[in-house]
């Protein structure tokens, strides 16, 4: 017997067949936003290290204000009060880093006094959040500023009792949360004219050779870093390959200029350009601020190279 579907079995057909390419499309469309729109990224970092809770109780305010938020740990372990690494390692993230992050940045030793919180939008597009005391330095020499602004807005902050100890907690991670999140920033106080700058000395080169100064170490490896460009460095003259004889911190140190570590033997010296486009100093798996006795700051001469004597 030939049974004949009837209308209702044929429009039963046609809407999951609707229904089907709808949720499909929906599907498909929420793809590609994900793809194009990641989610809203803060990059956290602080002197705070990691043995305590301070840096979990900082991440939790964020996320009860954002809990879409993608939050990046530059590192916990700067320096305790070290301003200048802090603005160090803030100058050579900020590039790998697209436009709308948000950099939260807790290195505060004038925590509670009258220093300023501050919210600062570069020429790049990127947000700062953190106190005003010389952090800002090394990025807005490079990327300019476009605003800058004080955090005084009571209901971008922890509460109406803010601790004078803990604003890591109560006023910068609840504030950069709410930038993340697309809340409008200019709301978050007035506006400010210039940022308290750090006293950073350049690189000098002369025509007997160059000064420059020690500014940190290379973390657990004790590789010397360096305020000298390898711009101004190739400007003395010296190829790879080529000995000097460099003085550090009263050390007067003969090695060779190198491409990496493994061109000369095992804990000998040497001078490379590093990652970040300076001139470094290294003992090749050794540490030279242990076998020198360098502990930054200290000064560093180089000498142009001599002219090879025509025979």
């Amino acid at each position: 017997m030939h049974i004949t579907p009837t209308r209702t079995g044929k429009s039963r057909r046609a809407f999951y067949l609707w229904f089907t390419f709808l949720f499909l499309a929906a599907s498909l469309l929420l793809a590609q936003q994900s793809a194009v729109q990641p989610p809203p990224t803060i990059v956290f970092m602080t002197d705070f290290g990691v043995v305590d809770d301070s840096v979990a109780l900082c991440k939790g305010v964020m996320y009860g204000i954002a809990p879409n938020l993608r939050i990046v740990d530059l590192t916990h372990q700067v320096n305790a009060f070290s301003i200048r690494d802090g603005a160090r390692f803030l100058f050579g993230a900020t590039p790998y880093f697209p436009a709308g992050t948000v950099f939260v940045v807790v290195v505060d030793p004038g925590v509670g006094s009258s220093r300023k919180a501050v919210v600062v939008k570069s020429k790049r597009g990127q947000f700062f959040v953190l106190p005003d005391n010389g952090l800002m330095t090394m990025v807005e020499d490079r990327d300019g500023t476009e605003a800058i602004r004080e955090v005084t807005n009571p209901d971008w902050m922890v509460g109406a009792k803010i601790s004078s100890t803990f604003h890591g907690r109560d006023i910068f991670s609840p504030v950069g949360a709410h930038i993340a999140r697309g809340d409008d920033w200019t709301q978050v106080g007035p506006p400010v004219k210039e940022l308290v700058r750090l006293d950073l000395k350049p690189a000098t080169v002369d025509d007997k050779g160059l000064t420059g100064e020690v500014i940190a170490l290379d973390g657990p490896f004790g590789n010397i870093i360096t305020n000298i460009s390898a711009d101004d460095f190739l400007k003395l003259g010296y190829q790879r390959g080529d000995k000097l004889r460099v003085t550090i911190a009263g050390h007067e140190i003969e090695m060779p200029f190198v491409r990496t570590f493994s061109d000369v033997p095992l804990k000998q010296p040497l001078l490379f350009i590093d990652s970040r486009g300076r001139a470094s100093f290294a003992l090749n798996q050794a540490s030279f601020a242990a076998a020198y006795k360098i502990e930054p700051p200290q000064p560093v001469w180089i000498p142009r190279k001599k002219p090879v004597e025509k025979q």
